[in-house]
């Protein structure tokens, strides 16, 4: 099978197609993931890439080779695989999809029943191991049955059955799909809502030919914003390759970053539910813990990855879940991520709110913060060392990468990715020069190795 450990990551599948991630390898993951889980159905699902229809085949071949019957739900975003599995109760899922990675790549997503995510703690790599051992349960006496389902409309509804569909207030706002899964998807969703949608890069294209579908970076949002800005729109939601992340952007071209929608999605869902749990990511804004007490919830701060998140749900009973990047987790959704609930949430929130969607961003933004800036470093063992020693008099954690609470309302994280070789600084201040002084001081820190 060669050497293709590199490309099962913390939490999911990546790698150049063909050199990397190829059918023979896709075929050996489908065996693997049969093997591994309980007894039942499996869900296979695809994204738009040129090739995820023949990677998504030979993941079927290996699942029905070791006598799985499986569910082919066709294209779709990797939300849409965690709705399949948790509502037909299946035995687990797999998601062929790169998300916002570049068109040469791909990859694959896999959850177990009730959409728990296969990660690298929750048997991600045991399934690797086994791909490139070749050591898979002998081939089952009768091969498993394929079936194709069209899940678009249980989807919707089930994204519906979220918000009061009846006081949807009339909006004139853009949605731009990056031409990822949330350009097939988002038209079904708009008999059913009041809002006039200008439809951006909705051809589902992999080649991504006109912008990285990565709202993160918010320099992709520049064709959005500049249409909000001329039509005078109320706003707009952009979303990922897969579909999975969506941010809203306000009448102003403002994006309301992770911490805002997280926010304003505690504040949603405990008017709904008094006293609930709230879990969020350490890199996340410290007006998430802010607005949960203040609204008389309970905050859970817990590390960053969608594996770490679901299961802290779980464990907590947490209603809903919120990371700086844009993921946003339901108890109610198997405690999954789903884009489009939380753009479906947010847009139905400011027109309940009578409010613009620039005055709820105000409204939910207590601090001054940076963009999250990546270094590329080689020893991060001795810049989070180097860190620790600076800021020594402070408060400070290892949950995940370093946390330095410089003040009651200062503070800043570095960890290293779980995706890519770089290290990622968040920080927060109720000051912009506090906050910029303290930037260019852990800069200078983590640069001198």
């Amino acid at each position: 099978m060669g050497n293709i450990s590199g490309i099962f990551k913390a939490y999911d599948i990546r790698g150049a197609v063909g050199t990397e991630l190829n059918e023979e390898v896709a075929k050996g993951i489908g065996r693997a993931l049969a093997d591994m889980l309980e007894p039942g159905k499996v869900a296979v699902g695809r994204d738009m890439r040129p090739d995820s229809g023949a990677l998504a085949d030979a993941v079927i071949a290996g699942l029905i080779e070791q006598g799985r019957d499986v569910i082919d739900i066709g294209q779709v975003t990797s939300d849409m695989i965690y709705y399949a599995v948790g509502s037909m109760k299946l035995a687990g899922g797999a998601m062929i999809t790169a998300s916002h990675n570049p068109g040469k790549d791909n990859g694959i997503k896999l959850c177990r029943e009730n959409a728990k995510p296969i990660g690298h703690e929750s048997g991600l790599y045991e399934i690797r191991d086994t791909v490139i051992r070749g050591e898979f349960a002998a081939l089952a006496a009768k091969a498993g049955t394929v079936t194709s389902k069209n899940i678009d409309e249980g989807w919707v509804q089930h994204v519906l059955s979220f918000i009061d569909a009846d006081k949807l207030k009339p909006m004139h706002i853009a949605v731009d799909a990056g031409n990822g899964m949330a350009g097939k998807i988002f038209p079904e969703l708009e008999p059913y809502v009041p809002w006039e949608v200008e439809e951006m890069y909705f051809e589902l294209d992999g080649t991504f030919p006109n912008h990285e579908a990565n709202p993160l970076k918010f320099e992709t949002l520049a064709d959005m914003i500049a249409k909000i800005k001329t039509q005078k729109l109320d706003g707009g939601a952009a979303f990922d390759g897969d579909g999975d992340r969506a941010f809203l952007v306000d009448e102003t071209g403002t994006v309301l970053t992770g911490g805002v929608m997280s926010a304003m999605l505690a504040d949603f869902f405990l008017r709904q539910h008094p006293g609930a749990k709230i879990v969020y990511d350490v890199r996340n804004s410290r007006s998430v813990p802010r607005v949960i007490k203040a609204a008389g919830g309970k905050p859970v701060l817990e590390r960053v990855g969608h594996a770490n998140i679901k299961r802290r749900m779980l464990e907590e009973d947490a209603v809903f879940g919120g990371e700086a990047s844009g993921h946003f987790f339901f108890r109610d959704n198997w405690y999954a991520d789903s884009g489009l609930i939380g753009a479906v949430i947010g847009l139905y929130v400011a027109g309940l709110s009578g409010k613009k969607l620039s005055e709820l961003r105000e409204q939910y933004t207590h601090f001054a913060a940076i963009p999250e800036i990546n270094f590329v470093v080689e020893d991060k063992d001795g810049a989070l060392e180097r860190l620790s020693e600076a800021f020594a008099e402070h408060e400070q954690s290892r949950l995940d990468g370093l946390t330095v609470n410089v003040s009651e309302h200062t503070w800043f994280n570095v960890r290293a990715s779980n995706t890519e070789p770089v290290m990622r600084l968040n920080a927060e201040s109720d000051d912009q020069a506090t906050l910029d002084d303290l930037v260019e001081r852990v800069k200078e820190l983590v640069q001198q190795g």
